[in-house]
């Protein structure tokens, strides 16, 4: 028999965390036709070291694991030469000098690239979910 001495006992506590945001990724379908944008990829803010272990996870199971990150654009700050993601490193770059698109290039040495356009983290859901249906639906984003 167990007794408690010292007033009613409490439940224990639990403190409940919310759970990492889920990448919002869209990923062309797959067809023969070549393509320069792959998907489309609408993270949740500008720290790409928050954020791509979020989209390494989202990727299609059967894609290689990805060694490399350019992302082209602005509005991405500095970022340091590599991160650790899941266990392994993945290189990073930024470029601001490329013409077209906020783009994040993914490459596997030996197996490929693939560019994701960015749309940015500050974009009204509406016209995200949009942009990222179409990519899903026909491969190719619709204009902003």
């Amino acid at each position: 028999m167990t007794t408690h001495s010292g007033g009613p006992a409490r439940p224990a506590q639990h403190r409940h965390h919310s759970p990492p945001p889920v990448a919002r990724l869209a990923i062309a379908p797959h067809t023969d036709t070549v393509r320069r944008i792959d998907g489309a990829w609408w993270p949740h803010s500008a720290d790409l070291l928050a954020e791509l272990p979020e989209l390494l996870t989202a990727l299609p199971f059967d894609w290689p694991r990805i060694t490399h990150a350019t992302v082209n654009g602005a509005g991405w700050p500095a970022l340091p030469t590599h991160t650790l993601v899941d266990g392994h490193v993945v290189r990073l770059r930024r470029t601001v000098g490329r013409p077209g698109p906020d783009t994040v290039c993914l490459v596997s040495p030996g197996h490929g690239r693939w560019d994701l356009l960015i749309i940015p983290p500050g974009t009204p859901e509406p016209e995200a979910v949009r942009i990222m249906a179409e990519m899903a639906r026909t491969g190719a984003p619709t204009p902003a």
